[in-house]
């Protein structure tokens, strides 16, 4: 294999595909990446098992050929040389050498043929969508979905299509998120859960504008196209694995409380400033008439704030996690938001002031003493 290319474009791809290679694994050749030179290009592979992603980038390719190259090592060495043009030469020890300016350094390589190869997705289902939209719904679940092994399942979240709306939903046992957007097209309705890691790598590669994607999707895989760059995953299963989300979402809530999303924001911001330090992250909210009071407490002292809010129906006194409830607030875009109670053993619904139809956020309540 000889090939040349602009140090930028190597730099640029391998900070891309790097970040699906493992560093906690019993197959020493995940942590690489593949290098495979044809044509006018050349292509950068690296799976974990799971996630696989791949970046064409151009190349003066004088010798086709692919080699797998220490993938830690050649990514550090390969971003310091971005406003180089870089060859890259391989010998028949699978020793590359990196020649750049007037200088050349070699790497001891792998043979190809011992990488594993990355699933094809070929005449697959398949839903278009615009980027901004996919990123949306993505960013803005993706925070609730489990980080612990209990149940592998919610590790991920549940993309549903049905033609006219795409819902993406993730859980953790303790909050929900829901957001919804438009379809542009589909060829047939579908559900999967696909791993939180491999959608925010997703999210990454697209932009907040309003250019078509297509999302490819294959028996048990999921795949995404964008600028030369391909990510492939592997799913968790389909929503019959998932928690009947729908269920836990009642039909009409005892309590209704319409307040200032800044507000609630800035007030739980300086009450987490106590609120951790007890360490279980707990705030008190009393909803009296018209005024939310918001407590925090713990060994070193005690906040106390009040907000004006509109209420409608029963006055209420419950607890939650800062944390949790922050999360949730962050990620609405509206001045103001609704929070839905049902009494003070069951969740805290959240829902934008407008637009409640395409975001949903639960919380559940904890238990507190005082």
């Amino acid at each position: 294999m000889r090939v040349f290319c602009e140090g930028l474009d190597l730099s640029n791809a391998v900070m891309t595909v790097i970040k699906a290679t493992s560093n906690k694994t019993t197959n020493p050749i995940l942590e690489n990446i593949k290098l495979s030179a044809m044509g006018d290009y050349l292509t950068l592979s690296a799976t974990d098992g799971e996630l696989a992603i791949e970046r064409k980038i151009p190349a003066d390719v004088k010798l086709d050929g692919e080699v797998v190259v220490p993938g830690k090592l050649f990514s550090e060495f390969v971003k310091k040389l971005d406003g180089e043009q870089i060859e890259l030469c391989l010998d028949d020890k699978n020793q590359m050498k990196i020649r750049y300016t007037d200088s050349e350094v070699f790497i001891q390589c792998q043979s190809a043929e011992e990488f594993p190869s990355i699933q094809k997705i070929d005449n697959a289902q398949f839903f278009e969508v615009k980027q901004a939209d996919l990123k949306n719904i993505i960013d803005r679940t993706i925070f609730s979905v489990a980080t612990d092994d209990t149940r592998p399942i919610l590790k991920g979240c549940l993309i549903e299509q049905d033609g006219k709306m795409l819902t993406c939903v993730a859980l953790d046992g303790f909050r929900l998120a829901i957001a919804k957007k438009p379809v542009l097209q589909s060829s047939c309705e579908c559900s999967i859960i696909v791993p939180a890691r491999s959608l925010s790598e997703i999210s990454k590669l697209l932009a907040s504008e309003d250019e078509t994607i297509k999302v490819l999707i294959q028996r048990n895989y999921l795949m995404v196209q964008l600028d030369g760059t391909r990510v492939i995953s592997r799913c968790l299963g389909t929503k019959d694995d998932f928690i009947n989300y729908k269920q836990i979402i009642p039909s009409s809530f005892s309590t209704n409380v319409t307040v200032s999303k800044k507000q609630l924001l800035d007030a739980l911001e300086r009450a987490s400033i106590l609120a951790r330090v007890g360490g279980d992250n707990s705030v008190k909210f009393t909803f009296n008439g018209n005024l939310l009071t918001v407590n925090a407490r713990s060994e070193v002292g005690a906040v106390t704030e009040k907000i004006t809010i509109s209420l409608n129906g029963e006055d209420l006194a419950i607890a939650f996690n800062t944390n949790f409830f922050m999360d949730c607030l962050r990620n609405i875009e509206d001045d103001y938001v609704i929070l839905k109670f049902n009494g003070q053993v069951n969740p805290c619904f959240i829902v934008p002031n407008t637009d409640q139809e395409e975001y949903t956020y639960l919380i559940s309540p904890i238990r507190q003493v005082y």
